[in-house]
C-alpha cells in the first residue's frame, strides 16, 4: 500500500479517500494495468496483444486504477488509462488545479458488464468560502484497439455528467453577475420552474448581467474553450447580487408551452406576439437539450404554404376565390410530388387548395410565376429569412438557398432545400397576417442598443386579408380544424407534414393564432402536423 493511502470498505465496494498532504487510494492492479495509453506493440516473443471485450476482473483492475489516480490528483495517470489521453489530462488537470475541490473521495459501485458506476464527494474551497460537493457518474471499459489493453472509454461526462465536449470545471469568482430574469408581467423565471429556458436564462446571464447592475458571486462552474458559451453554474459557494433582467417572456404561456411539449418526445414550440414579434414562450422536449424551438434546420412541410401563398397572392398570380387544379399528383422537370393522401380534389378555389394543403396545386403555380428562385428572394425580403435576427439569445434564422427546377418547386411546399425551425414559422405567420416582419426577441432593443433585422418590404393589405381568411378556414374547416377546435377568438391555422428520406414517419409541423398571439410547434416523426404539432399549439395559444 502506498504511504498515506486510506482504505475504507463501505457495502462491498472500495472507497477512495485523498487523505493527508496528497491523495491515497487503494489500487488493484493488473498485468494490463502499466499506466500507459496505448502502449507498445507486442514485438517478437510478446505475448499477443488481448482482443474482445474487456473481462470482469480487467473492469474492475481498470476502474479502481484510473479512479484512485483521479482521487489522488495524479492526472497524467489517470489519462492514461483513458483511450484518449491527451484531452484526459486537459479536463482532468482542470478538475485538480482549477475547480479547487478537497477531501475527494470516490466511491466505486457494482459493475454492470463494463460500466461502473461511482460517486464523488468533497469540499469546493475557495475565497474563504466552501461547500461540499456531491454527485454520481459512471465509467465504461473498453479493448483499446491498437495495443489490447483494457482502458477507460473517455468522455467528459465521466469527470462530471454535465460536461461536455471542450468544457472544463473551475472554482472562482463568477464570469458574469448572477441574474433576476422576470417576465413581461415581473413574474421570476427560473431554471427550475421553466426547465426550457435554462440555457437561455445562462445565455442572457453571460450577455446581460453586467447591465443588471448585479455583482459576481463565488461559483464551481462548467467553463467553455468557446468564448461564446455561457458558463454553467453547478455549486454556487457565495450568491453575490442578482440584478434585474426583464424579458419578454408570458410565464403562463410558458408554463402552457413546457407541459405541452412534454406530451410529445422531441417535441418544441415558440409563442410570440403577433404585432411586435416579442417572444412569450420558448419551450423543447428533446433527449439531448438540442433548442430545436430556436435553432433546428429542417424542412417545416406545409407550414411554409403560409410563406408561398403569400407570395402567390402578392404577385397577384391568385386569389382566394380563384379556381385552381389539385391533381392527386404532378411532376415538374422529372420530380413527382403527391398529395399527403394521394387524393385529388380537381379543379377547386385557392383558400380551399390551402385548406386542404392540397401539394399539387401549389407546384404548379410555379409555372406561373416563371421564376424558380422567386420564393427565397421573397423570403428574404418580405419576411426577414436568413436575415441576422439579434434576438438577445442565439437562434438559427431560417435559410432557402435558390434552386432551380424540381427542386425549386419542392420549396414551395415546405420540403427540399428548406430549413426552418418553430421560431421561423411563427414568425412567418405573424408577418404574413399583420403585413409586415418584425424580428423576434427575448429582451428590449433598448437595452443594449443592438440593431434589429429588418425586411425592405411589407405585404399589401390585401394579400394580408386573404391570408387571413384562407388561415381562417383552415382552422374551421380544413386540416387543422380538430386541434384548433378548442381555440376561440380570432383564430387561424396551418398543418404541415415535412417528408423526410428513410423516415417512416413525417415530421409533424403546426402554426397558428388567436387573436394576438401566434404559436408554431414541430414533433419529429410525429405524423400529420393536426395530429401532434397541433395539440400543442392549441394548448399554448389557449393560454393567452
Amino acid at each position: 500500500m502506498r504511504s498515506g493511502a486510506k482504505v475504507a470498505v463501505v457495502g462491498g465496494v472500495f472507497v477512495l479517500v485523498a487523505g493527508g498532504v496528497g491523495y491515497g487510494g487503494y489500487q488493484l492492479l493488473s498485468s494490463d494495468s502499466d499506466g500507459k495509453d496505448g502502449g507498445t506493440r507486442a514485438g517478437a516473443g510478446a505475448a499477443p496483444a488481448r482482443t474482445g471485450p474487456p473481462t470482469a476482473d480487467e473492469v474492475k483492475s481498470t476502474a479502481n486504477d484510473f479512479l484512485t489516480a483521479w482521487a489522488k490528483a495524479d492526472s497524467a495517470t489517470a489519462a492514461q488509462l483513458t483511450n484518449n489521453a491527451t484531452i484526459a489530462t486537459t479536463v482532468l488537470s482542470a478538475y485538480s488545479e482549477e475547480a479547487r475541490i478537497t477531501g475527494l473521495k470516490i466511491t466505486p459501485g457494482n459493475p454492470v458488464g463494463a460500466k461502473v458506476p461511482f460517486t464523488v464527494t468533497g469540499k469546493v474551497v475557495a475565497d474563504g468560502q466552501q461547500k461540499p460537493l456531491s454527485y454520481a457518474s459512471s465509467l465504461t471499459v473498453v479493448r483499446g484497439k491498437t495495443t489490447g489493453r483494457a482502458l477507460v472509454d473517455w468522455a467528459p461526462a465521466v469527470v462530471h455528467p454535465d460536461l461536455k465536449k471542450g468544457e472544463t470545471l473551475k472554482t472562482g469568482t463568477a464570469s458574469a453577475p448572477p441574474i433576476k430574469a422576470v417576465d413581461r408581467n415581473g413574474k421570476e423565471l427560473t431554471k427550475e420552474k421553466y426547465p426550457s429556458l435554462g440555457q437561455f436564462l445562462d445565455q442572457l446571464r453571460k450577455k446581460y448581467g453586467e447591465q443588471s447592475h448585479g455583482k459576481p458571486g463565488i461559483e464551481l462552474y462548467i467553463a467553455s474553450e468557446n468564448p461564446d458559451a455561457p458558463a454553467r453554474t453547478l455549486l454556487t459557494l457565495s450568491k453575490g447580487e442578482p440584478g434585474k433582467l426583464e424579458t419578454t417572456i408570458d410565464a403562463d404561456i410558458q408554463a402552457a408551452a413546457e407541459k405541452a411539449v412534454k406530451k410529445f418526445p422531441g417535441g418544441s414550440a415558440v409563442a410570440l406576439n403577433r404585432g411586435t414579434g416579442a417572444i412569450r414562450a420558448i419551450a423543447d422536449n428533446t433527449a439531448s437539450g438540442f433548442p430545436a424551438s430556436v435553432s433546428g434546420t429542417t424542412a417545416p412541410g406545409s407550414t411554409l404554404k403560409v410563406l408561398t401563398a403569400a407570395m402567390l397572392l402578392e404577385k397577384g398570380i391568385v386569389t382566394p376565390a380563384k379556381t385552381v387544379d389539385c391533381p392527386a399528383d404532378v411532376n415538374y422537370y422529372g420530380t413527382h410530388v403527391n398529395n399527403l393522401n394521394k387524393k385529388g380534389y380537381g379543379k377547386i378555389p385557392f383558400s380551399q387548395a390551402f385548406a386542404v394543403s392540397c401539394n399539387s396545386a401549389f407546384i404548379k403555380q410555379i409555372v406561373e410565376v416563371k421564376d424558380d428562385g422567386a420564393l427565397p428572394a421573397f423570403a428574404s425580403s418580405y419576411f426577414g429569412v436568413g436575415a441576422v435576427w439579434k434576438t438577445g439569445i442565439a437562434t438559427f434564422d431560417g435559410k432557402m438557398a435558390p434552386e432551380e427546377r424540381g427542386p425549386a418547386a419542392t420549396q414551395y411546399i415546405g420540403q427540399g432545400n428548406t430549413r426552418f425551425n418553430p421560431l421561423n414559422i411563427a414568425s412567418i405567420t405573424a408577418t404574413a397576417t399583420t403585413g409586415t416582419f418584425h424580428q423576434p426577441y427575448l429582451v428590449a432593443q433598448d437595452l443594449d442598443d443592438r440593431e434589429f433585422a429588418k425586411a425592405p418590404n411589407s405585404l399589401s393589405p390585401a394579400t394580408v386579408s386573404g391570408i387571413r381568411s384562407m388561415m381562417s378556414l383552415t382552422a374551421t374547416s380544413g386540416t387543422a380544424q380538430k386541434a384548433m377546435s378548442s381555440v376561440s377568438g380570432n383564430k387561424g391555422a396551418k398543418t404541415g407534414s415535412a417528408e423526410l428520406d428513410n423516415q417512416k414517419e413525417s415530421n409533424s409541423w403546426f402554426t397558428g393564432y388567436a387573436d394576438d398571439l401566434v404559436a408554431a410547434a414541430a414533433v419529429p416523426a410525429g405524423g400529420h402536423g393536426g395530429d401532434a404539432a397541433g395539440p400543442i399549439v392549441a394548448e399554448v395559444l389557449n393560454a393567452r
